[in-house]
């Protein structure tokens, strides 16, 4: 063998692991944010979709959480058929409204229902950022308000699982209403004695940030969740100051006492769980 053939054949060897990579469907594997590794879809599937090596969240739909925190087969969806109505006509919004929905399967932002977690009655609200970003409009205020009035009336503590970009400019004062609306309602259960756990996952801003994720009698997080009014950049050009790299971060809000602890997703149903049966014990 010459030398010419020779490297040519160290060359093969040593893209062979590459030239494999790229014959595995990219479907097989997600890339993690936290780390870059490679993980096998079905194993993040079976760890709650948080990466065995790092611990980083990914996103998960409203579903997926559903059928995570609440016990199999109780939850029942209440408003399931309720959607936004383009009511100031604003250019292309009807067709992002059916890219959402085909995407997702979802009429809003947002899934209300009841169900039980460890065989307690609960209402539990999740909000989904796969849909325009769960961005707060008419459907996703209303739909919050019913299950609100219905854990009011019902006696039953209330659950919300929020991720969002704020209100949804498409509909202008009508999504900033919204805040209100949910903070009324929030308002009225409270003074029933009602009982009120927020949970926030990535991200959490604008309005939403601003009501009724913040409104909450006991407030948790999930690790590294982005949660904040403003936008960093905004911030930063309005001070003229750069930010720390946690700023807006679960973990710094806690240290200033914003939440009350962050919770990994394979201990979120557990602690849960747990904070119902103790507000169940102190009612009795």
């Amino acid at each position: 063998m010459n030398l010419f053939d020779r490297h040519r054949q160290l060359l093969r060897r040593k893209n062979a692991p590459a030239a494999a990579a790229r014959e595995i469907p990219e479907a097989v594997f997600a890339s993690c944010p936290g780390c870059h590794a490679s993980v096998l879809k079905s194993v993040l599937q079976t760890n709650r979709y948080v990466c065995p090596s790092c611990g980083h969240h990914f996103p998960i739909s409203a579903r997926e959480r559903i059928r995570q925190i609440l016990d199999d087969g109780s939850f029942r969806e209440l408003d399931a058929r309720l959607s936004t109505v383009n009511v100031h006509a604003f250019p292309h919004y009807d067709e992002k409204l059916d890219t959402a929905s085909r995407k997702t399967g979802m009429k809003e932002a947002v899934i209300c229902g009841t169900g039980t977690i460890d065989g307690i009655h609960v209402a539990v609200g999740v909000m989904d950022a796969r849909f325009m970003m769960a961005s707060m409009g008419m459907a996703v205020g209303e739909k919050l308000c019913r299950l609100i009035h219905q854990a009011t009336r019902k006696k039953l503590p209330l659950i919300l699982f929020s991720a969002s970009g704020g209100a949804r400019m498409q509909e202008g004062i009508l999504s900033l209403v919204q805040m209100a609306r949910t903070n009324a309602a929030l308002e009225e259960f409270s003074e029933h004695g009602g009982f009120y756990i927020s949970v926030l996952t990535h991200p959490v801003t604008g309005g939403v940030s601003a009501s009724f994720a913040m409104a909450a009698d006991i407030i948790l997080a999930e690790p590294e969740a982005l949660i904040g009014f403003a936008g960093r950049r905004v911030i930063e050009q309005t001070i003229r100051e750069s930010l720390p790299e946690n700023f807006q971060k679960a973990e710094s809000l806690q240290e200033w006492g914003f939440l009350d602890a962050i919770v990994t997703r394979g201990d979120m149903k557990k602690l849960l769980a747990r904070l119902l049966r103790l507000h169940r014990g102190r009612k009795s």
